[in-house]
C-alpha cells in the first residue's frame, strides 16, 4: 500500500494564512470584462467588481455614458486598479484599439446592469460605444443580466431581443421579483452580486474536466423524530458535501445533492432534493443511482432511529425514559451491492479513534472506491467549521492532506476521483 503525505510544515496558525492566501487566487490568470449600462442596479456592479478583484482575476469595466450618470467610473477603477473604458477610442500604450485587445484577453462577459436599451443594440449588431464594439469583438462566454421597469421586462420587444441573444449563444439571467426603484413590484430586479459571482465562477474558476458526468452527492445530517416536538440527529452542518457539490458543478458536471435539514445555502446550478430522515435519503438516493457516474455519500446518516413515534408531545414524568431503537437503512452499503459497471463510490468516514484501520475496513466491507476519513480531534476538522483534514483512502494508497478549507478539501477529493477513474479506464 502507498501512503502520499501531502502536508505542509509549519504551525496550524501559518497553515490557515496559507489556505486563505491561496482562496484569494481562485481567479489568476483570468480576465474578466463586466459592462455596465445605465440603470440604478449598477451600484451592485462595484461590490461585484470587488468579489472578483478579492478573487485576483483582472477586472476591467467597460460602461455606457447613461451608467456615468448612476455611479462615477473612479469607484471602477479604484476597485479594479484598471481605467474604467467609456470612449470608444480609447488606446492602449501598443496603439492597438482598445476594445479589440480587451475583447482577445477576456475570458468571459458580463453585462451588468444591461438596460433594455444596451439589450437592443447588442441584439440588432448595433456597435456605437466602447461598451458595444467591445462585446461585439469577444469571442468567450457573455453573460446577460437584465434590470429594468417590470413593464419593460415583459414589453413583447425586450422579450424578443432576449430571445435572439439566446439564440446567438448568450447566456441570459433571469431577474428577480421585488420591490423596483420606480416603486412598482415585479420582474426586473439585478440579482444580488453573490449571484452573479456564481455564474462568472461556474464559467471560469475550474477547467471542465467533469462535463458530461452526473454526480450525486448527498450531505447534511438526518432527523429521525421521537414525537411531534423531538428527534435524534448529529453535528453535521452539510458544509463539506455543499462545497463537493459547488465544486462539481463548476468543473462542469450534472449534480443532484440529497440534503438533510442545514442551514447552508445551497449551491447555485445543482438538482438541490431536501430530505428529513434515513429513510427518505435512502429512497432519494436509490430512485436516481444507476444513472449516476459518481456517488459522494458526505451526509451524516443516523444508523438508528426511535422504533415507535408517538403521535402526541411525550410527557415529561418522573424516572427514567427509555426508547427502543431500530436500525436504519444503509445507503452506502445497498449503493455498493447494487452499483452499476463503471460506477464511482466515494463514502466519508468520521471517526474518534482508530481513523484509518476503521476507514479501511468500511472502506471494504461496503464495496467502495474510495473513503474520505477525518477525526474529530483533530484541530480544524469535523463539523461546524469552514476547514478539513482529511484522508483520502483507496485500496492501494492514502492521502494525507493538510489543513485547509472544505472547497479546496473538496477540490483535492475530486481530482483523487478523477484520477482513479482515468487510470481504471485505462
Amino acid at each position: 500500500m502507498k501512503r502520499k503525505q501531502c502536508q505542509t510544515p509549519g504551525s496550524p496558525g501559518a497553515e490557515t494564512v496559507n489556505m486563505k492566501e491561496r482562496g484569494h487566487y481562485m481567479l489568476k490568470g483570468k480576465t474578466v470584462l463586466l459592462g455596465v449600462s445605465g440603470s440604478i442596479a449598477a451600484y451592485k456592479t462595484a461590490y461585484l467588481a470587488s468579489s472578483l478583484k478579492k478573487l485576483n482575476a483582472d477586472v476591467h469595466v467597460l460602461m455606457t455614458e447613461n451608467a456615468t450618470n448612476f455611479i462615477n467610473p473612479i469607484t471602477f477603477e479604484t476597485l479594479t486598479g484598471n481605467k474604467c473604458l467609456v470612449d470608444t477610442f480609447d488606446r492602449n500604450f501598443e496603439f492597438s484599439v482598445e476594445h479589440v485587445s480587451l475583447a482577445k484577453k477576456a475570458d468571459v462577459v458580463m453585462l451588468a446592469p444591461a438596460s433594455a436599451n444596451v439589450i437592443g443594440k447588442i441584439a440588432h449588431g448595433i456597435a456605437d460605444d466602447m461598451l458595444t464594439t467591445t462585446i461585439m469583438a469577444c469571442r468567450c462566454r457573455k453573460i446577460i443580466a437584465p434590470a429594468m421597469n417590470t413593464n419593460m421586462f415583459e414589453n413583447p420587444i425586450v422579450q424578443d431581443n432576449l430571445k435572439t441573444l439566446e439564440r446567438y449563444g448568450y447566456e441570459i439571467i433571469t431577474p428577480a421579483t421585488g420591490y423596483l426603484a420606480c416603486g412598482d413590484t415585479g420582474a426586473g430586479k439585478m440579482p444580488e452580486p453573490e449571484l452573479l459571482l456564481e455564474y462568472i465562477l461556474r464559467e471560469i474558476a475550474c477547467e471542465k474536466d467533469m462535463e458530461g458526468l452526473k454526480v450525486l452527492v448527498t450531505a447534511g445530517p438526518t432527523q429521525e423524530p421521537v414525537d411531534p416536538v423531538r428527534f435524534i440527529t448529529n453535528h453535521s452542518t452539510g458544509r463539506m458535501g455543499y462545497a463537493i457539490a459547488k465544486v462539481c458543478m463548476r468543473r462542469g458536471a450534472e449534480v443532484t445533492l440529497v440534503s438533510g435539514p442545514t442551514a447552508v445555502q445551497k449551491p447555485e446550478f445543482v438538482n438541490y432534493i431536501p430530505v428529513t430522515t434515513a429513510r427518505e435519503m435512502f429512497e432519494e438516493v436509490t430512485s436516481r443511482a444507476r444513472e449516476q457516474d459518481i456517488i459522494i455519500k458526505a451526509a451524516a446518516v443516523a444508523d438508528y432511529r426511535p422504533k415507535d413515534v408517538s403521535s402526541e408531545k411525550v410527557k415529561k414524568k418522573d424516572g427514567e425514559l427509555f426508547l427502543e431503537m431500530e436500525r436504519t437503512d444503509d445507503i452506502l452499503a445497498y449503493l455498493g451491492s447494487h452499483r452499476c459497471p463503471g460506477q464511482f463510490l466515494c463514502g466519508f468516514s468520521m471517526e474518534t479513534e482508530n481513523v484509518l484501520e476503521n476507514s479501511r475496513e468500511k472502506l471494504k466491507k461496503k464495496n467502495l472506491d474510495m473513503i474520505a476519513a477525518n477525526s474529530l480531534k483533530v484541530q480544524g476538522a469535523g463539523f461546524g467549521g469552514d476547514t478539513n483534514v482529511i484522508t483520502i483512502i483507496t485500496e492501494d494508497e492514502e492521502v494525507s492532506l493538510e489543513l485547509m478549507s472544505k472547497e479546496e478539501a473538496a477540490s483535492k477529493l475530486l481530482d483523487q476521483i478523477m484520477s482513479c477513474r482515468k487510470m481504471r479506464e485505462e
